[in-house]
């Protein structure tokens, strides 16, 4: 009927949907009380109340508003058990990294030694490398054709002053020697081979010096009579009569007009040559008016051998790129090799420096100790009463605690070890070869 009322609804939920300035739907729920009427004409609602964005998904007008609220409380408790799953796997697997699984035991230590592996001699390893055919000889002998063209250009830039330093891969011995041999032949050359464990620099300079002596007596032989020349000479003084390094270097500076001594060093970042002052001693070398410097490097690290001033004011390097890839034969001679049986012994070098920083009673000791390991090779080691009673009738001590103070000191730099003798007696016993050992000796009675 149109005049007639409409049922009344009490405490029902009424949902309005709406569309906002967005374009977005948003509901509204509306209560109606006692004696109002849900037309919005005749009587409005008692109250409006807008639900926030989140809440507004789970009033939707529809039956099954109740599943979908329990579908999305599984799921987030089914996403709670996936975490709490995956933080106990994470404390496991650390866990198990410091703890041996129930059931197991615990692990058993490895018998398996280092020294145990059958690692070959040096020896035995040097002819192996000796017998291996060589590749590529054709490669390398035309790469050496193309540098013989630069010959005269390498010269003419010795001639303005400038220092070569040979670098890149390969040895580069062979190759400074032709050079020298073909195109520096208007003076004497001299080599140093700075791959060697040690050179004397002193006999270097002193070299360089009587050529250059013995080339200022010529020259002053053409220019001078017989009886001039003899009474000139006489009157000279000769360089090599001091012993001093620096009136050597004084010499090599003079203004006299000679002929070039043309210096080659192999291997100028070597072992032998790459100390300080063997560095400023080339370097002063390098700087004479006299002297023309040719040197190799191999070392990535060499250029901090030297400082600004050494490289651009005394050797004024012109830095040559020449790989020759060819195998480092002779530099290679005195380098000690990674895959041979030698990581357990004290090198010669090594043991000399350690022994030169120790007082002379401390060498002593070692010396009566290495002196009956060598006439006794066969023996487990030298008992501690023997050695102290050895080293009682020299008078190099006079206690068994300044024996021990001694032994203990050679211990901490590895230089001696103890072993259990055949009679049950701790021996010492110096952990070198024979070969080794001796020439240890000889060194320390240098």
């Amino acid at each position: 009927m149109r005049g007639g009322r409409r049922p009344r609804v009490v405490y029902s939920p009424k949902v309005r949907k709406n569309r906002n300035s967005r374009g977005k739907h948003s509901f509204e729920i509306a209560e109606l009380g006692d004696g109002q009427e849900e037309d919005d004409h005749t009587a409005p609602t008692k109250k409006k109340t807008k639900m926030p964005p989140s809440e507004q998904r789970s009033c939707v007008p529809s039956s099954n508003a109740e599943e979908i609220l329990e579908e999305k409380l599984r799921s987030r408790i089914l996403h709670n058990e996936e975490e709490e799953k995956e933080l106990e796997a994470n404390h496991g697997m650390s866990q198990s990294y410091f703890r041996v699984k129930e059931g197991n035991g615990p692990s058993k230590k490895s018998v398996n030694k280092i020294s145990d592996i059958g690692v070959v001699e040096e020896q035995e390893l040097r002819e192996a490398l000796a017998k291996l055919i060589p590749k590529h000889e054709k490669e390398q002998a035309d790469l050496m054709q193309r540098y013989r063209t630069c010959y005269q250009k390498w010269k003419f830039q010795l001639s303005c002053g400038f220092g070569l330093l040979f670098y890149g891969f390969g040895s580069k011995k062979t190759l400074l020697e032709d050079f020298a041999n073909s195109a520096l032949v208007d003076g004497a050359a001299i080599v140093v081979n700075g791959y060697l464990p040690s050179v004397n620099i002193k006999h270097v300079v002193f070299t360089i010096a009587n050529i250059l002596w013995e080339t200022k007596k010529k020259m002053k032989k053409k220019k001078q009579s017989a009886s001039a020349k003899q009474k000139k000479t006489n009157g000279c003084t000769h360089p090599l009569s001091s012993n001093s390094l620096e009136d050597l270097l004084a010499f090599l500076t003079g203004d006299e007009e000679l002929a070039p001594v043309y210096v080659i060093v192999h291997n100028i970042d070597g072992p032998g040559v790459r100390d300080d002052d063997t560095q400023l001693t080339l370097a002063s070398v390098a700087a004479s008016r006299h002297v023309r410097f040719l040197a190799s490097i191999d070392n990535v690290n060499a250029p901090l051998l030297w400082d600004k001033q050494m490289a651009c004011m005394q050797f004024k390097w012109w830095w040559l790129h020449t790989p020759t890839y060819a195998a480092y034969t002779v530099e290679g001679i005195h380098v000690p090799l990674l895959l041979a049986a030698t990581g357990a012994v004290k090198s010669v070098r090594s043991a000399a420096l350690v022994l030169g920083s120790l007082t002379p009673n401390a060498q002593s000791v070692f010396r009566c100790l290495a002196d009956f390991q060598i006439a006794h090779p066969d023996d487990q080691g030298l008992a501690f009463h023997r050695l102290y009673t050895a080293c009682r009738e020299q008078f190099l001590v006079s206690s068994e605690l300044t024996l021990r103070a001694h032994l203990t000191e050679f211990k901490d730099h590895e230089l001696l070890n103890w072993r259990r003798g055949l009679d049950g007696q701790d021996c010492v016993y110096i952990p070198l070869p024979l070969d080794a050992l001796t020439k240890l000796l000889e060194d320390l009675s240098k």
